[in-house]
Formats: structure tokens, sequence, C-alpha cells
């Protein structure tokens, strides 16, 4: 029988400093206990013995699941957990201290954001001679926050174990309110903190060589402004482009569509931003020869929850341009705030509500088909579905939804997905895009067998669409049964409501608006629907203010050209028609193209002409 050892006497650790300053000095004088395992640790504290020891870990050995040492230690009341906490910080070098009697300095407060360290339940103490002192929660869980402390704050991190039941209360305490902010660790611009970067040198021009120094602080400060900054701006993709000296390494931002510049840096931090957003999403850092793709979590980082794509393209000189493409944030849009036509938002909520079949969605990457099928999506879930959904990235969440991540690394792909969905019990299933003919044959079959299926393609118009996948193999007499629509469209610039400028429409303006949009009666239609009460129509033309940053757009609008399956449509599609032929009887049945699409929302101030043209040439 393991008897338990009387620990009521037994003195467990050095006295918790009361003061910081104490602290530190403690820290500098310690020096990692001896002993290889905790166990020995134990025994040379008088808190176990030999026996005793052996007992344990022969049980340990039998246990499943498997207990750690100080656990069974702990539930069995062999000893207090205070005690375990200080034999495990002296074991590993750590320091034992009371929260209740420590005060956290300001400035290390501000280091780590208020959300980071309630979900890490870690309570930032110090800054000392460029190392940040923080207080875990729990010992064993030190190397996981400290890397992401050094990455966030750009120090060396010290960590001391904190006494049991403290963090909580010690977290309410110092981030109840601001902590008082000296002027020079006042949130800064982006512009400030890059001249402060330049004013250093980096540690090393070499690739892969990971910087420590007082200039890796600001790197890591801007970075983590960067980020947020095209957060606020609304910013699609970040593009960080290296260059060899005496060119500046440029930071643009992609808004609204549009690549506008953001910073420059000096070209020898080139290596250095590049190695810094390679640590934050996990890649070699010492690969520079090949491209590389990876995650970055930002809320990791202190900052919101979004979520970064990052690629990594080497170019000339041995250098690598970096691409991240934000994606967290995002949610989905009501059906009919996508900026549907109406009579192309009938058609497809008609569609959508069938029992099964075939929709598609199409157009060129970076056109919405994303955000489209999400809101379709949104309109179906309503708890009596079983939705599948299998993409590439999952940009998009909801939930309801059964989302699936592929990866064709690992032979899960889109196909794959499919067949497994099929097993699955699904009413609805969406598939990410089709690649390749295995996946659009089977997403064929699905339909044709009682499921709604709904897919993207890399076309540029609803007829293209069809041809495309006859050409790539499948049978035209199943897909024509399968095919309930398909939908294409672009995304244009939308017009700043704040600073937008209305003009009257002018005849020759009028009638060339009607020769593009080439539908006989058009101008009458016009005049209907968007004249004001004179009977005048308007223009609009794109002013510059600085809601939209002087460039006379803020977001962008769908324009849209839904074709509907019909009996006329599949007798075409099984005898292979030309696809001119598709478009005419698809305007017959009251299709509008999305040139045409594109001018009715002209004419309704939502965008100009020179962005319609530019998305729908021919």
């Amino acid at each position: 029988m393991l008897q338990f050892v009387n620990t009521e006497n037994k003195s467990s650790a050095v006295a918790a400093p009361a003061r910081l300053d104490q602290l530190w000095d403690a820290l500098r004088q310690t020096h990692v206990d001896p002993a290889r395992h905790l166990g020995e640790a134990l025994v040379e504290r008088g808190l176990l013995d030999v026996g005793q020891l052996a007992e344990l870990l022969e049980r340990q050995a039998h246990m499943l699941p498997h207990h750690s040492l100080g656990r069974m230690l702990v539930e069995e009341g062999m000893i207090a957990q205070d005690q375990l906490n200080a034999v495990i910080g002296d074991w590993l070098g750590l320091r034992y201290v009371d929260l209740a009697e420590l005060t956290p300095e300001p400035d290390a407060l501000q280091r780590v954001p208020a959300a980071f360290a309630r979900r890490e339940r870690v309570l930032p103490l110090m800054v000392r001679d460029g190392s940040l002192v923080v207080a875990l929660d729990d010992p064993w869980d030190g190397g996981n926050v400290q890397r992401q402390l050094r990455f966030l704050t750009g120090l060396q991190v010290r960590t001391v174990v904190a006494a049991p039941g403290g963090m909580a209360a010690a977290l309410a305490r110092a981030y109840a309110t601001p902590p008082a902010q000296p002027a020079q660790q006042a949130r800064r611009s982006l512009d400030d903190i890059a001249a402060e970067l330049a004013q250093h040198d980096v540690a090393s021009t070499e690739p892969g060589v990971e910087l420590a120094g007082e200039s890796d602080s600001v790197l890591v400060q801007l970075v983590h402004r960067l980020i947020a900054q095209a957060i606020e701006q609304r910013a699609s993709d970040i593009h960080i482009e290296a260059a060899e000296a005496p060119q500046p390494l440029k930071v643009r931002l992609r808004i609204d569509g549009e690549l506008r510049d953001l910073l420059e840096l000096p070209p020898r931090f080139g290596y250095a931003l590049v190695s810094r957003l390679k640590i934050m999403a996990d890649l070699d850092i010492a690969e520079h020869r090949k491209p590389q793709d990876g995650k970055i979590d930002f809320a990791r980082f202190g900052g919101p929850h979004v979520e970064l794509r990052m690629v990594t393209v080497p170019t000339v000189h041995g250098l690598e341009d970096v691409v991240l493409r934000l994606l967290g944030g995002m949610r989905p849009r009501a059906l009919d705030a996508i900026d549907l036509g109406d009579a192309a938002l009938r058609g497809l909520r008609d569609v959508i509500h069938r029992p099964y079949g075939l929709i598609l969605i199409c157009g060129p990457t970076g056109s919405g088909k994303t955000t489209t099928l999400h809101s379709v999506m949104r309109e179906l879930n309503d708890g009596r579905r079983k939705i599948w959904t299998a993409e590439d990235p999952v940009e998009i969440t909801q939930p309801g939804l059964r989302q699936v991540q592929v990866n064709s690394r690992i032979g899960w792909t889109f196909a794959a997905a499919m067949r497994t969905f099929l097993r699955a019990d699904p009413d609805v299933i969406m598939i990410g895009e089709m690649r390749d003919e295995e996946t659009a044959r089977i997403a064929v079959e699905a339909a044709l067998t009682g499921h709604l299926v709904m897919s993207t393609l890399h076309t540029n118009s609803a007829a293209e669409s069809i041809t495309r996948l006859l050409e790539i193999g499948l049978d035209p007499f199943t897909f024509s049964d399968s095919l309930l629509a398909i939908l294409a469209q672009r995304l244009v610039r939308r017009l700043c409501p704040h600073c937008r400028q209305r003009v009257p429409m002018d005849d020759a303006t009028l009638q060339r608006l009607a020769a593009l949009h080439g539908r006989s009666g058009i101008v009458e239609q016009w005049r209907q629907r968007y004249a004001d009460a004179d009977g005048r129509l308007w223009q609009w033309r794109r002013g510059a203010c600085a809601q939209c940053e002087g460039s006379g757009y803020h977001g962008r609008l769908g324009v849209h050209e839904l074709l509907l399956a019909d009996d006329a449509l599949r007798e075409l599609l099984r005898h292979r028609a030309p696809m001119r032929e598709l478009v005419t009887l698809g305007q017959s049945r009251g299709m509008a193209t999305l040139r045409q699409d594109g001018l009715d929302k002209v004419l309704q101030g939502l965008t100009d002409l020179p962005e319609v043209l530019a998305a729908t040439q021919p």
C-alpha cells in the first residue's frame, strides 16, 4: 500500500518575491535544477521517497489514458497544487510568484493585447534588458506561449509560474482600464514606425537568419501595423515587392480591385520582412529558392480574427515577393443584397429551391463567385437540409453548414469530397470549383440522383460554361438533364455615394448607351425605370473626397448574367449548338447579358460607364 508523505511542514519553494525588482534579481540568479526528472526533484525536496516514486511510476506505466506524475500526486492528495507548481518551477528554472503581491508595469501590459493575455492566461509583468517577463498559469505550456510572445513583441521572453487561482483576478485587475501610455508608446502610424525602422541596421542580410536586435522589435510593430492598416482600409490583398538597391522595397494594397501604393522601405529590409512573415505563417525561413504557401492567424499575434493566406514567390537576384490574401471577417450576405437585378433575383430564387439539379456560378478569379455561393447557402440554410461544402480555401463560414477544406496534396480533392458527401446523406452539395472532368461528372450524377449541387467555373459567360463542360468530356444528354441555371458575374467599382456627381444625360450619350445595350426599345424602358419627374435621365460621374481617399469609388458591386435552363436550351445543349445560339435563345427568354446589367447599374448611379466597359469586354 502506498503511504502518503506528510507535507504540512515541508518547505516547497523559496519565498515568492514581493516586488518586481526582487523578481528580476532572482531571475538573473536562477539555475535549472540538475534533477533529470520531476520525480527526482520531488525526492530531493523530501516530498516523495524512492519507494513511493517507484510505485507511482509502475502504476503510471499501466494507466490508460496516461496521467502525468504531477496530476497523480495532486489527485491522490499526496501534495498540494502550489507545492507541485513550486517544484516544477524550480526544476525548470522558473520562479514561483504570487500575482496578488505584484503590480505589472504599464509598458509590459501595453506590449501584450488583453485578448491574447486572457486567451492564453498569461500576464506580462515587466520589460528589462530587452526581455519581457511574463507569468504563466501552466508551466508545461510555456514553450508555445513563449514563441507567440516573442513573435508578437520582438523581445526575448522570461517566464515565471503564477500561484494557483491567482491568474484570473490578476488579469482582471491589470486590464480593467487601459494602462497609462507614455507619449512615445502611444499608437503610431505606419509611416512613423517605418521611419524608425529605417534608422536601424538589420542584424543580417542573409535569408533565413532571424533578427534579435532593437530593429527586430520595430520590425514586429511594422508588420503588425501593416496588416492592421490593410484590414482598416478594406484591402483584399497585401503585395510585398522586394528589390535590389537602390530600388526600394514596395508594399501595395489591393482595394476595390485596384492596387494602391502604401509604403516604401530601404531594400536591406527585404529578407527581414519576408522572414518575419514566414515565421508567422510557420514556413521555412531558410528556403528562398522555391515558392511556399501557408496561413497566418492574425489573432495569434494580438490582432482581430482575420486569417491571411500567404504565398511567397522567388524573383530575380535571390529575392522573394510575398502576397497575403485577407480571408477573415467575411460573412455571408443576404441573396437580395448582392446586387442581382430583379429578374435575375427571381429566377435564381426559383431554381435554388428546386429539390435537385445543377447550378453553376462562373467568372474569372476575384469576381465574387464564392460570395454569391454563400449567399445562396445562407438562403437554403434553414435547418431542414443537410448541406455539405468542399472549398479551397474556406473563406466564409456559416453555422449549420458542414464545411470541408480540400487538400490535393493528400488526395483529398473536390472529386474525393464529392464521393464522400454522397455517402453522407446530403440534401445540398456545394463544390468550390469544377477543375476537371471527374469532378464535373460526379456533380452531374449527384444532381440527377436527387441532390441540389452548386459549383463554380472559371469561364467568361454563362453560355461559354456550357461549351467548356462539353469540351472536357461531359455527356451532353446527362448534363442537359441535370442543368438548372448558370449565373455569370463580374465585379465593378461602386461610385462613392459621398462625392458622386449627377449631370443630365444628353441625347448623344443616351444613344451611345442604347447601342451598347443592343436591345430595341431599351431607351423607353430606361425612361420608365430611371427618369425623374420631368422625364430626364441622368449620368453619374466619380468625384473625390476623404471617404474614398480621392479615388471616387468605395466598395464593389456585381454585374450578372443568368441563363435559365428550359426545354429549348436543353435541346440545343444535346446537339452541341454553338455559343451564339445559346446566347440568342437566352436573350429571347429575357436574359440580360453582363454588359446590359452593367448599363442598368450605370443609369442607377451605382457605377460608371468606364467600369462596366472594362469588366464586360467581349
